[in-house]
């Protein structure tokens, strides 16, 4: 083994052993990454379409349902074409050609979309018009399509297929089976399901296309966590994503073989090879023999993710659009297709003549077989397998088990009410007092009366018991009982007014024949047949004990609800009956299997059931809310979920207004004003009464401002000095005077938003900034003067002036484009518009801003503190930093753009500081310089670049949408916001340390959830220049709130540095790199 090899190979291994670990870190960063490809798609790519593939038009219409769904919660833009796609008639046409025959039906709907419900058909109509436009100018439709659709990026998910290890997610589709893996992230939204995961994983992946066209492929029972944006996909061909296995699981799964001469990426430390062989559940002498055991003693394991790029891409559109030929052909011999063992295979040159010999192997080979198969191999993909029951158990118990939400949307009785393990998972469910639930055990999307008891390692699925009147009551405690290990669910049935009641042990395999190890609810089917007196012909129509399974066993009686249960519990083996009596009962029935249900699922009434079970679930979780006074929900969310019930959704949210506490009455200190009004707007608008919503709004920014007021223990008609300015005889002792207030600007590492209110009146903040100097001057100033004639001259650096005569004729509000409304409302603020100074003294105000509008250094909150300052100095007030922090806090409600304390803590006090919020009445603020080692301050100045990037931002717009979300208790928001606080801590420990390279690492994740907070922070333009900025920094973000203005760029060295700013001279980016110090102690 070569050194090199050596050293690879340790630091794979090295990631190996950690991935475990960062594999829910992996998938949270995917879920910051859809959330803002589905807000600004126009920014941040996403696909253009997303097909799934279903066994039948049913399961299609289900599918449907699910991403429609998908939409209207935010999983999938608006702008992105979702289609589910069934396999012909319904019949097994194998995962390749179910490939071809999506691929297909996107095709004509792309030239017909009225023909397919999806909520962007206008797009689509749009995009067949062009299409058609070109079938005018001379091309055939085929090729107009094939044209366009080379420049899509689509994602195809099979989700086809009966789900036979894991029967009660047939019929939901595995996919869609719950994973609430994060959902304490969104607690009031939809329980998150596999499905989702897999958007958010592949979110990323849109990176690796390059805004080229292409095609990536994922299976449905699969939770592949790594980071797909890092994939390396070559041109021109199709790549197949590997990972490293050990032997003795490569025998039961897809092996891929590699050419060990050509690594496209040899130079990177990725693996991108050349395929040269597919294996299928190999054994060892064939993984030797085909050279597929890798230096370290490993092979590398089929994930079943597929990208197709290039020339492999647009043969492969062509070759979709022969599929409904070839389709045909497979269905006249009853073959198959597979995707794994055939369609891929045609990219393998080693496989053709095997390939030749399958069902279209010919055909596959012709139109595919000119461009190459690659392996890409992820080192740090952790792979979720949900191919059956007690795999989806174990994931939501093993190491992950931490990030698992384990109540959610769910109405559950006291603790003494009831007896509920702590590591059960509840899910949008139901329970009544006295109900019982083991360890381990999943209950979703079902209600459970009093006297059920649900064993541990159970799971429970559309389930709802309510006591019936049980053949052999078990007594007054307990009515139903699951034992340990089973699972239980009920499927509508087409043409049945019943809901047919199926069960089976955890650790059946439905698959498995009565002639080998077959069991039923955890019993080997001879045991089952004896104890119960049944005979094989009862429950199999064939004779051959080998094709005898749980699949279609006829043991599922279709009776009066009362009846199924008894049957259940008969068929479980609890010894609570008589056996001849529940025989002769089973008997006498009509019985199915699950290969008959699975044909017959009504999904419409399942969505149906499902959408008001929900819609209930959380109109009663919005009830308790309001009843109870605390309105510690996000009643936005919930009321999208309580509108799915078309029937009752509106009247609901109309009943809870009037549920509203009259807001007199109510105790501010318990339930702050702004927050009683946002829950009102949030009701109208759920009733679709947005002017009465609009108008109510106004009342939610008065209330921010009086409470912010409040909290800095001045109202807006108070006075900001107890000192009287004027004698009993009206003379003026404060004529002549003169002041002069010159600040730095600030930048800020993190924490801002922390320190905005109303968070910051209702939570602790916590913010890290630094003043500086730029080109060796203090940027913001103001120099404020008394006269001898009456009235105020107010002028700026702009030109711009203004003379009022009076002004006590100061008032609210103001015109968001007068540009004296900062100094006016600092007028009203110092109590000068309310005759603190005799009408007989005048004052003339001059300010200047030598930065760039927009700028996001805090330049206006820095500019009020400068005059308020200059004002109070001449009042012989309190100016003192403290003071005058506060009533800027204030000074902004008035202007109307609101704001936190960091933009004027950052100017009026100098260095680096980390300041932290308490609170109250009122609002302390403790704000800590850091003694910083000379060395760490000269290393900043000297890897800090400060950018102004020429985007102009202006901030109250971000800080608008914000303050909402806030109000609406936004949970996505509310955790974002306590981790930026969270980092100013760690940032400033990080400094004192003179750990400048963590600081970059913290600049990163704090840029990373200022774009979750709000989508709009950047744009294209700031994008590109942090990515062109990437190879020389180990950190940057923008300034402030962002949406423009200056950015903060911390280059891996001093070197590097330099480099950078003579990077960015010679670029088309047109930025100015600024000088700046920083302003320590009065000395720029």
């Amino acid at each position: 083994m070569s050194p090199l090899f050596g050293e690879m190979e340790k630091e794979k291994r090295m990631i190996m052993g950690k991935k475990k670990g960062e594999a829910m870190e992996v998938l949270r960063k995917s879920w910051y990454h859809l959330r803002l490809s589905v807000r600004y798609p126009a920014r941040v790519s996403t696909w253009d379409a997303i097909l799934l593939t279903a066994a039948s038009p049913e399961q299609a219409e289900l599918y449907e349902w699910q991403l429609q769904r998908a939409k209207r919660v935010g999983r999938i833009a608006p702008s992105t074409i979702a289609l589910s796609v069934p396999d012909p008639e319904g019949a097994r046409i194998g995962s390749g050609a179910a490939t071809l025959n999506a691929l297909h039906a996107l095709s004509c709907h792309l030239i017909h979309p009225s023909n397919t419900q999806v909520p962007n058909a206008e797009i689509a109509f749009s995009q067949s018009l062009e299409l058609r436009d070109r079938v005018n100018d001379g091309d055939s439709i085929t090729s107009a399509v094939k044209k366009s659709m080379e420049k899509m990026r689509i994602l195809l998910l099979h989700a086809g297929g009966d789900s036979k290890r894991v029967p009660w997610a047939n019929p939901m589709g595995k996919v869609f089976l719950p994973l609430p893996y994060l959902a304490s992230d969104d607690p009031d939204g939809p329980v998150p399901l596999l499905f989702d995961h897999v958007l958010a994983i592949s979110s990323s992946a849109i990176q690796a296309f390059e805004n080229k066209g292409g095609l990536l492929i994922m299976t449905g029972d699969v939770l592949p966590c790594f980071d797909t944006s890092s994939m390396v996909l070559p041109d021109n061909a199709s790549c197949i994503i590997t990972v490293p296995i050990t032997l003795d699981v490569a025998r039961n799964h897809g092996v891929v073989v590699t050419s060990t001469i050509e690594n496209l990426e040899q130079n990177s430390g990725r693996e991108l090879n050349l395929v040269e062989n597919l294996l299928q559940k190999p054994s060892l002498k064939e993984l030797e023999a085909n050279n597929a055991i890798r230096q370290d003693g490993r092979t590398l394991l089929d994930t079943g993710i597929i990208s197709v790029r290039g020339k492999a891409w647009a043969d492969l559109l062509l070759l979709s659009s022969s599929s409904p030929s070839m389709i045909s052909e497979l269905l006249r011999c009853g073959k198959e297709m597979s995707l794994y063992e055939d369609l891929v295979a045609a990219w393998v040159p080693a496989k053709h003549n095997w390939l030749k010999s399958r069902p279209l192997g010919i055909e596959l080979v012709s139109g595919l077989g000119n461009q190459n198969l690659f392996s890409y191999c992820a080192f740090d993909l952790s792979f979720l397998h949900f191919g059956t029951s007690t795999e989806v158990l174990d994931h939501l118990g093993e190491a992950h088990s931490r990030y698992v939400g384990r109540r959610h949307l769910c109405s559950i009785p006291a603790t003494t009410e009831c007896d509920i393990a702590a590591s059960a998972v509840i899910l949008s469910s139901k329970l009544a007092p006295g109900v019982s639930i083991g360890e381990d055990s999943l209950i979703y999307d079902s209600s459970l009366s009093t006297g059920v008891q649900i064993g541990s390692r159970c799971i429970i699925v559309g389930v709802h018991l309510q006591r019936e009147n049980i053949v052999g009551s078990i007594g007054n405690s307990s009515w139903f009982i699951l034992p340990d290990r089973h699972c239980l669910w009920e499927v509508p049935l087409v043409g049945c007014s019943q809901r047919v009641i199926l069960f089976c042990g955890l650790h059946d395999n439905p698959k498995s024949s009565h002639a080998k190890d077959g069991t039923f609810c955890g019993k080997p089917w001879k045991k089952v047949l004896h104890e119960h007196g049944i005979q094989q012909s009862e429950l199999w129509n064939t004779s051959d004990a080998q094709e005898q399974c749980l699949w279609n066993a006829k043991i599922f009686p279709v009776l009066p609800r009362h009846e199924m249960l008894s049957l259940a519990m008969w068929l479980l083996g609890l010894r609570l009956y008589n056996n001849e009596d529940m025989l002769s009962l089973w008997r006498n029935s009509y019985r199915v299997s699950l290969e008959e249900i699975h044909r017959s699922i009504d999904f419409r009434q399942l969505c149906l059931d499902s959408s008001i079970h929900q819609a209930d679930l959380a109109a009663g979780i919005a009830k308790a809310c309001i009843s109870y006074g605390l309105f510690g929900r996000n009643l936005s969310r919930l009321c999208t979920e309580i509108l799915q019930n078309e029937v009752s959704g509106t009247t609901a949210c109309k009943n809870f207004l009037t549920l509203c506490p009259n807001l007199q009455a109510l105790d501010s200190g318990i339930l702050p004003r702004s927050r009683a009004y946002q829950v009102q707007v949030d009701l109208h608008k759920a009733c679709g009464e947005d002017e009465i919503a609009c108008n109510i709004e106004h009342d939610v920014w008065s209330s921010v401002a009086e409470e912010t007021a409040a909290a800095v223990k001045y109202g807006l008609e108070g006075s900001a000095t107890s000192q009287n300015t004027g004698d009993a005889n009206g003379k003026n002792p404060l004529y002549p005077k003169r002041a002069r207030v010159e600040l730095p600007v600030r930048v800020d590492f993190v924490g801002g938003w922390s320190d905005t209110p109303p968070w910051s009146l209702e939570r602790i903040g916590r913010v890290l900034n630094m003043a500086i100097s730029l080109e060796d001057c203090l940027p913001i100033g103001t120099e404020i003067e008394t006269t001898s004639t009456k009235g105020v001259t107010i002028d700026d650096d702009a030109g711009n002036q203004t003379y009022i005569e009076d002004a006590n004729s100061i008032h609210t509000p103001f015109n968001e484009e007068d540009p004296f409304r900062l100094v006016k409302s600092a007028l009203i603020v110092t109590g000068i518009s309310q005759g603190k100074i005799p009408l007989s003294t005048g004052l003339q105000i001059r300010t200047w801003a030598k930065v760039p509008r927009g700028s996001g250094l805090g330049t206006s909150s820095i500019l009020a503190a400068a005059v308020l300052k200059g004002l109070l100095h001449i009042m012989e007030g309190d100016e003192s930093n403290d003071n005058v922090a506060g009533l800027v806090l204030v000074l902004e409600q008035i202007m109307g753009t609101g704001g936190g304390w960091q933009d004027q803590i950052g100017g009026l006090y100098p260095g680096i500081k980390c300041t932290t919020s308490f609170p109250g009445k009122p609002l302390r603020l403790h704000v800590i310089p850091l003694t910083a080692a000379p060395q760490m301050v000269l290393e900043l100045e000297q890897r800090l670049l400060v950018v102004f990037t020429g985007q102009v931002r202006l901030a109250h717009q971000v800080l608008q949408k914000v303050v909402v979300r806030y109000l609406q208790r936004d949970s996505l928001l509310i955790s974002s916001i306590k981790r930026l606080a969270e980092l100013a801590k760690i940032g400033q420990e990080a400094l004192m340390n003179c750990e400048v390279d963590e600081l970059g690492d913290i600049m990163l994740e704090a840029w990373r959830i200022h774009q979750e907070l709000d989508p709009y922070c950047s744009n294209e333009f700031v994008d590109q220049l942090f990515k062109f900025a990437s190879q020389f920094c180990c950190g940057y973000k923008l300034v402030g709130a962002g949406g423009g203005g200056f950015a903060l760029l911390l280059a891996k060295d001093k070197d590097r540095a330099k480099q950078l700013r003579n990077s960015l001279k010679s670029s088309d980016f047109n930025v100015t790199v600024y000088n700046w110090s920083i302003y320590l102690d009065g000395v720029a």
